[in-house]
């Protein structure tokens, strides 16, 4: 029987949007004397990114999710990395999650590349003997060496992005959580990225992977599934769905 490594069951994820002014003594005033203002809707306000997503992922599947933006493709992944907590519905993840969404979020701007490195390490819950052992490693994949000692603040973003990718690829984790990294960079760098990747999936590592490029989904992926609204309009076999997202864009495969 095969390994579950993520079961999401009707997962439903609102957001509001704060549409609504901010409150004031002046603003209370006024809308203490408006009628309308008392019977206004709040919940106009909602927006569910997700509604009732269900899937099943086992393991050494990379699954990819397609969708145009709004879809709820980055909210799911954040789901699954334990970033939100779903409104509705559960997930569950059998196995350490590397999630790799927003690059260099994490880091502190002052501190230098080589602080960094072991801040993030230990955010991720390495020990520091473990970054030591893997430092060298860490900065020769990023190939940032004349650069360790600058603060980050001074870094382009594709130079952060290799930062943030080269710590977070230092393990071969159970699962691997990857949003729209292999877009950042330069060519040779998404080239490397990639690779990794492919060596991570044929470790026997368990993907989900968004991205608006067809040819990557279409390169790295097992199975796709396609969003739009929050809601799932197709999964299936990479090719099948990938044909009848762009058919519903006017484009080809």
């Amino acid at each position: 029987m095969d390994e579950i490594m993520i079961r999401a069951k009707d997962l439903s994820m609102m957001f509001n949007l704060g549409i609504d002014k901010g409150f004031s003594l002046k603003q209370g005033f006024v809308d203490l004397f408006d009628p309308k203002k008392k019977k206004q809707d709040k919940s106009k306000n909602d927006f569910w990114a997700l509604q009732d997503v269900s899937f099943e992922v086992k393991r050494g599947e990379v699954i990819g999710f397609v969708g145009c933006n709004g879809a709820g493709k980055s909210t799911l992944l954040k789901i699954v990395a334990g970033v939100y907590k779903p409104t509705k519905g559960t997930i569950e993840t059998f196995g350490n999650v590397c999630p790799m969404i927003e690059l260099g979020a994490g880091f502190d701007m002052d501190l230098s590349a080589s602080e960094n490195v072991y801040l993030n390490g230990a955010v991720m819950g390495y020990s520091e003997e473990f970054i030591k052992s893997k430092y060298q490693e860490i900065v020769d994949f990023s190939e940032l060496h004349d650069f360790m000692d600058v603060p980050v603040k001074n870094f382009s973003s594709g130079m952060s992005a290799r930062l943030a990718f080269s710590v977070a690829t230092i393990v071969d984790p159970e699962i691997l959580i990857v949003d729209e990294i292999l877009s950042v960079g330069d060519a040779a760098f998404q080239s490397k990225s990639e690779e990794k990747m492919l060596s991570m999936i044929n470790g026997g590592t368990t993907v989900l992977y968004v991205s608006h490029s067809v040819e990557s989904i279409l390169k790295l992926c097992t199975g796709v599934i396609w969003l739009d609204h929050g809601h799932i309009v197709k999964a299936g076999e990479p090719e099948e769905v990938c044909r009848e997202y762009l058919a519903s864009l006017g484009q080809s495969l």
